[in-house]
């Protein structure tokens, strides 16, 4: 599916570009997005994507992502079947989704990347998404928001009276796409368009048919047995942040400064959470007797080559995007779709970053700015769009890089069930809204 959706944006941009004379933006967005996918995102993603591979590396050595496996075994085993239980991409996906949930996108992207690094272990067919792999990204692309920490900055900047009317608008238009998410991925595998193919000859098992894949590292060496200080250190740590956590509740700052008990309770945990992880992996790896220092040098290396394999990938889609952008593809589908979306009651004004979404993070933020301008930071229009930008994801960007960090090339299902969960985001986005904002 990829290879058509490349092909039709390039394609597109060509054509429409020469039609409206401007091949030259076609040509600008086409160098801009090359040179923006290594140096905007690839080349800064290798410093947070080492510092975050070390950290669960210590995660992994110390025994703690098999233990965080374990008690949420029922619930994995469903979404993941094919994955054996104790495997660590069950840990690492957990440790993404939750990233996710809470606004860590710095965190959560090199997560997703070594959940997919584990996942492509489990591969008998490398270079094809596995339906486990699919899942993943399904749930990736619409994953439930409890902060939309974005649109809530952008609306407190332009004065809205209260900022964080979405917060609960956005966690129900979430928890509709990813629903929509999980059906269709699991819908969808069952097509024959996008069954798996058979094994070349001399492949492994294929999934499901083994508890065990086969993997080229050797199997991870049971950690040491803790520490007698084990126990007093992580109460201590533990109640180190409770403190921080009661203090950052009780004396809100920022846009959630107004907002209810609820709202500043998951502001604090945004604000807590990454210095928590990285205070609390590397000393409960030290109390399990792990050498701390030499084994986060040695998940950091895996940055630099995770890295390095995605900029062709990155650079292909985001040139493909840039070009349909350049040419004014969006412009043009947004004009010939204003009819139809007026019958519908589908507001006009958000279709351009309804089109936008799955292509590009900062060109819809910038639409969604200029939304809250026009139309003003308390509007319906511009909640909705608030709502819209928390809800939904750059489902193209994101198959670009996690499937490239893995050398996917047939990316199956994966896309179009990403794209529906989308659209049922924008939908749920337009239909809550209008519901309680009236």
């Amino acid at each position: 599916m990829l290879n058509y959706i490349w092909l039709g944006l390039v394609l597109l941009a060509v054509v429409i570009g020469g039609a409206n004379d401007r091949l030259k933006e076609v040509s600008d967005g086409a160098f801009d997005a090359a040179k923006t996918a290594v140096m905007a995102i690839a080349l800064p993603l290798i410093g947070i994507t080492a510092l975050w591979l070390g950290v669960m590396r210590l995660a992994e050595k110390s025994g703690m992502i098999q233990s965080l496996a374990r008690w949420l075994r029922p619930a994995l085993r469903r979404l993941f079947p094919d994955v054996p239980e104790n495997h660590p991409a069950m840990g690492s996906m957990l440790m993404n989704i939750a990233a996710n949930m809470i606004g860590l996108t710095n965190a959560a992207t090199p997560l997703g990347l070594r959940a997919m690094t584990d996942l492509e272990r489990l591969n008998a067919r490398p270079g094809t998404a596995t339906n486990a792999m699919c899942t993943f990204l399904a749930i990736n692309t619409s994953s439930v928001q409890l902060l939309p920490t974005t649109a809530i900055s952008i609306m407190a900047a332009a004065g809205s009276a209260k900022p964080t009317a979405i917060v609960a608008t956005a966690l129900l238009a979430t928890l509709c796409s990813t629903a929509a998410g999980i059906f269709f991925v699991k819908t969808l595998a069952r097509f024959r368009a996008f069954r798996l193919p058979p094994l070349p000859a001399g492949a492994g098992p294929a999934q499901g048919e083994a508890a065990a894949a086969v993997s080229d590292e050797p199997p991870a060496e049971a950690p040491a047995k803790a520490s007698r200080w084990l126990a007093p250190a992580m109460i201590l740590l533990l109640g180190l942040f409770g403190w921080l956590f009661a203090r950052a509740v009780t004396h809100p700052a920022g846009g959630t400064a107004g907002g209810g008990l609820f709202l500043r309770m998951m502001d604090a945990v945004s604000l807590l959470a990454i210095p928590f992880f990285l205070a609390l992996f590397p000393l409960y790896a030290a109390l399990r007797g792990v050498r701390v220092y030499e084994e986060f040098v040695e998940g950091a290396k895996e940055g630099f080559q995770v890295a390095v394999r995605i900029i062709p990938f990155l650079v292909a889609m985001l040139v493909a995007v840039g070009m349909f952008r350049g040419a004014g593809g969006v412009d043009l589908m947004t004009k010939g779709l204003k009819p139809a979306l007026e019958w519908v009651q589908f507001p006009p004004e958000l279709v351009p970053m309804a089109l936008t979404r799955p292509l590009s993070g900062s060109a819809t933020i910038g639409l969604f700015a200029d939304l809250v301008n026009t139309h003003g930071p308390d509007s319906l229009i511009a909640r909705m769009g608030g709502t819209l930008l928390g809800s939904t994801e750059t489902t193209l960007y994101v198959v670009a890089v996690y499937f490239g960090a893995v050398a996917v090339k047939r990316a199956r299902h994966a896309v179009a069930a990403g794209l529906l969960a989308d659209l049922a985001g924008i939908i749920a986005s337009v239909i809550i809204c209008r519901l309680v904002f009236g």
